[in-house]
């Protein structure tokens, strides 16, 4: 009877603190890596490091040196060799180390056996980047950083760059304009695609840039950030009359850059190589960021005269592509379905889309138009996004990358406030006509002062 008691008496603290660890692993899995999940994966990564690269086929045949030393010193077996480890670094979300290649190896081997470093280090997942010529880097993550989004504390963000997102393997996605001019948005509804674009134009809205809108949906996705954007059209007619403007501006920046630069006028635009970011800051015009959410409303047509309104419209997007860049004029093209079947001009604009970001699609025909010319493996990734995880995407870019992101919750109205505390900053004067009606908002009248009778005599 006593020895049940005690055991009772001891298996309860236990039982306890096995619960515990199970909960905090479901709900809070941050801390329970930082308490639990970091110090044994750490354990197992130290003691088993020798063996699962062995077992892995990353070791090498050990140098004659190396095997005169060991049979002059000791009488143990020679093993091969596997790669220098170096300093074993804990973050918030894993364990970082360095390996130096073994004479013969390539990055290609440690990246091909992540899968299976994952299972024997008991990490959700191992990521292999090249640090430089003969050295990896392997970014252990200790739990699914996609299923419950922080961004890390410290991003390297500036000018014309949002840290919108985070990837899979616990860094920052960041939208990076100078780098990455032009970008393809797709998603279908609930997906997350308006959360994404809530992130960039709330990133964007305290920094000097001119932000133009084109929302074909009457205007209910981007009238909630009137206040900060130059320029709104929320329909093809719209559109149609804003999209001319715009070109003229990317012209008159061309010219100006000829000016200052000494080229012929007569050079055509094409020619010219320099952008605007080669001018003085003083003479340099404010860069200018295009939304354009539902591309597909631009190119349907219901009569001859539509079809002649599109094919201009398509043709200004085309030329704003190619050249704008350089001008200082960046598009972020969003919708819900994007495919050949649009029409004239749908497949030459997405040739000049360099970053892709695919969200979850109602087709497979959307993923790879969105990904399958930069990375085909990537089209299977973005259709098995379950619709539970909304802001989850998969995104890449011309260089043939592509890893899977999701977006952090970013209510409307703090993106809207966001705004509305940025409208001050600069606006472009040959947009004035397009400049959005803001609804001045109703201040909340003081409670009226009652003053008390006078008292007389």
């Amino acid at each position: 009877m006593s020895d049940l008691t005690t055991l009772l008496e001891v298996g309860g603290p236990v039982a306890a603190l096995g619960g515990g660890a199970a909960y905090a692993r479901a709900k809070h899995p941050a801390a329970y890596w930082s308490t639990v999940g970091l110090p044994v994966s750490t354990v197992r990564l130290l003691g088993s490091y020798g063996s699962v690269m062995e077992a892995c086929g990353l070791t090498v045949a050990p140098s004659r040196l190396r095997i005169l030393a060991v049979k002059a010193m000791t009488r143990r077996e020679v093993r091969p060799v596997p790669p220098r480890r170096g300093l074993i670094r804990p973050t918030t979300t894993g364990l970082r180390l360095r390996l130096r290649l073994a004479p013969g190896q390539e990055p290609a081997d440690v990246a091909a056996s992540a899968e299976r470093l994952r299972h024997a280090w008991g990490v959700h997942a191992v990521y292999v980047t090249t640090v430089k010529p003969g050295v990896v880097e392997l970014r252990l993550v200790g739990y699914d950083v996609l299923r419950r989004v922080r961004m890390p504390r410290k991003v390297a963000d500036g000018f014309l760059k949002v840290p919108v997102a985070l990837r899979e393997d616990a860094t920052p996605f960041v939208r990076d304009y100078r780098t990455i001019p032009h970008q393809l948005t797709l998603g279908a509804t609930l997906s997350g695609k308006s959360m994404y674009l809530r992130h960039l134009i709330a990133g964007l809205a305290p920094q000097p840039v001119a932000l133009v809108g084109i929302d074909c949906k009457r205007g209910v996705e981007l009238a909630p950030f009137a206040p900060r954007l130059s320029a709104l059209a929320t329909d093809p007619e719209q559109a149609a009359e804003l999209l001319p403007v715009l070109v003229k501006e990317m012209e008159d920046r061309y010219d100006l850059i000829k000016a200052r630069q000494g080229i012929a006028p007569g050079t055509p635009d094409e020619e010219i190589t320099s952008d605007v970011w080669g001018l003085p800051e003083h003479e340099r015009p404010v860069p200018v960021v295009l939304f354009v959410d539902e591309v597909a409303e631009l190119f349907l047509v219901a009569t001859k005269k539509d079809e002649e309104r599109r094919d201009e419209m398509v043709t200004q997007l085309i030329r704003l592509a190619q050249l704008g860049r350089a001008a200082g004029i960046y598009l972020e093209v969003c919708g819900q379905r994007f495919g050949s079947e649009l029409g004239k001009g749908a497949t030459m604009l997405r040739a000049q889309l360099t970053g892709r970001v695919c969200h979850r699609v109602n087709d497979e025909a959307s993923a790879k138009m969105a990904l399958g010319d930069i990375a085909p493996e990537a089209v299977q990734a973005a259709c098995s996004i379950a619709p539970e995880r909304p802001g989850l995407a998969v995104a890449g870019d011309t260089s043939g990358g592509w890893s899977r992101i999701r977006t952090p919750y970013l209510s409307l109205g703090d993106a809207a406030e966001t705004c509305r505390e940025s409208a001050h900053l600069p606006d472009l004067p040959a947009l004035k006509p397009f400049r959005p009606d803001v609804p001045v908002r109703p201040t909340e009248s003081a409670p009226p002062v009652v003053l008390p009778h006078p008292v007389t005599d």
